[in-house]
């Protein structure tokens, strides 16, 4: 069963409701239609209802809810608590109102803050800071996370890497350039990630253009020191480093350049030192291995909000939907604790 394959399964058995914020994008119809078809979540469209039905001729999204804020009920309420919010960073009520009603994204994740919605898919339009902005001005970090980041899963067909072919690259999406500190955050987050939406053991690596030390760079100290803050702040994290990309995944390669690492050649989590890498990295085994790629996948924030990379496909749309359902589910779980 392909990754994405048992993520849906597990979306169907506690359905949750996902907002999508690009209501009148064809992709986001084509993603409705089928996420509605295969009962993956009940979905709230966000749009002037006339553009969207336009859009949607020959599709059936009969099913969705669509919103269009200028109309909405509870916009009122929307404006005062969204004031509440951001009165000391100077907002007006009449900024959370201009806001509110021209920025979507905004409003889908209002709808997540005040409980109409689980979770929000957005960024087929638009830039990641755009999506997260909102999400970190209303939602913020959950409780008893460092820092919010972003990761790809990549799902590679006919490879015996990783797990199986899956594979989670963080950070991916968001962090530019992370301390060492950071570093080591992102890797307990991914390697617990990776757990609960894969369900198997993650092995993670720190990857370098070294490995244990065969070159010398403050780039390389950065994530030597990553791995020492990991291993001490983490006990429970299984991760090493630094390593190069082949010694971290291949084992033949790892017995020469890592012998007797428990890491090294088995890693199916790989954090990467920068943001340019991971970003880089992701599109290439995308695009020449053909892989499946769900993402960006933010976490760390209170509720799942998800983005979408621009040139995203409807089945892309469909797949982060699925993720998204399944992590507002853990995130529920969590909470009656």
């Amino acid at each position: 069963m392909a990754f994405i394959d048992g993520v849906k399964e597990r979306a169907k058995q506690s359905k949750k409701t996902i907002v999508l914020p690009e209501g009148n994008d064809i992709r986001v119809i084509v993603a409705a239609e089928k996420i509605m078809k295969e009962e993956l979540a009940d979905l709230i469209l966000i749009g002037d209802p006339e553009e969207i039905a336009e859009v949607a001729k020959g599709h059936d999204i009969s099913k969705a809810k669509i919103i269009y804020p200028e109309s909405y009920e509870h916009l009122d309420d929307f404006i005062v608590h969204f004031y509440q919010l951001r009165k000391r960073k100077g907002m007006t009520l009449n900024d959370a109102r201009r806001i509110l009603i021209s920025n979507y994204l905004f409003f889908g994740v209002m709808m997540v803050k005040m409980g109409f919605a689980d979770g929000m898919v957005g960024g087929c339009r638009t830039t990641t800071a755009n999506v997260l902005r909102p999400s970190l001005q209303i939602l913020k970090t959950a409780p008893g996370s460092k820092l919010v980041s972003a990761f790809f899963v990549m799902d590679v067909p006919n490879c015996e890497y990783g797990a199986d072919g899956v594979f989670i690259f963080s950070d991916a999406g968001l962090n530019q350039n992370p301390t060492s500190e950071e570093l080591a955050a992102i890797a307990d987050s991914s390697a617990k990630t990776f757990q609960t939406l894969v369900g198997k053991k993650p092995i993670t690596a720190m990857l370098s253009h070294s490995t244990m030390g065969s070159a010398s760079h403050p780039d390389v100290d950065k994530v030597v020191r990553a791995v020492e803050i990991a291993q001490e702040e983490y006990p429970d994290l299984l991760v090493d480093g630094e390593f190069q990309l082949d010694a971290a995944i291949v084992p033949e390669v790892a017995a020469q350049k890592a012998p007797d690492n428990e890491v090294a050649g088995h890693a199916n989590v790989l954090i990467f030192p920068d943001l340019d890498a991971g970003n880089i990295g992701y599109k290439l085994v995308q695009r020449l291995a053909k892989a499946e790629a769900y993402g960006p996948i933010t976490q760390g924030l209170a509720r799942p909000v998800n983005d979408l990379s621009r040139g995203c496909s409807s089945d892309d749309i469909v797949g982060v939907v699925a993720i998204t359902a399944v992590q507002a589910q853990l995130q529920d779980a969590a909470e009656s604790k």
